[in-house]
């Protein structure tokens, strides 16, 4: 195993105890074919896990069903078995946490370490900045608790 940054540190995780195993994971969002980004990824994450005798889970980010396509999975398992690669018993859905997701967003909303934000794509862009100017905090961020789970205009 030639040495890099990545190999460095897991190598002292291992050394340390910190971590015993290596598990990565693929997280490609199945709303077009692979492309050579993907496929170098994939050679990072099964490659690793492969090296270090760990695992790698197939994970889709099926997070957007308005883009994705059953036809996109099938290709994007096809293509990982193709480069060489199996993730066995482990493939799993980001849309399969979507109720987790949820309350864990709520518990971050009560504990008021997050917030709703009611802003729309284009007052999203005015508020986010630039790489010259720095952006402005959403009014929906200083709500209290009880206003933060709502949608009602800040104020």
């Amino acid at each position: 195993m030639a040495g890099n940054f990545v190999r460095d540190i897991i190598d002292e995780h291992l050394r340390t105890g910190r971590f015993t195993r290596v598990h990565t994971r693929f997280p490609p969002e199945p709303n077009g074919y692979l492309h050579i980004g993907h496929a170098k990824s994939l050679h990072l994450n099964f490659g690793l896990a492969r090296d270090y005798r760990g695992l790698c889970n197939l994970r889709m980010d099926d997070t957007n069903p308005e883009t994705e396509d059953i036809s996109y999975v099938d290709a994007i398992k096809e293509d990982v078995r193709w480069l060489g690669f199996d993730w066995e018993d482990r493939e799993y859905y980001a849309s399969d946490y979507y109720e987790q997701l949820y309350e864990w967003a709520v518990a971050l909303i009560n504990k008021g370490v997050a917030y709703v934000c009611d802003l729309n794509v284009e007052q999203v862009r005015e508020y986010r900045g630039t790489v010259t100017k720095p952006g402005t905090p959403s009014p929906y961020r200083d709500r209290s608790v009880a206003e933060r789970t709502s949608t009602s205009s800040p104020g």
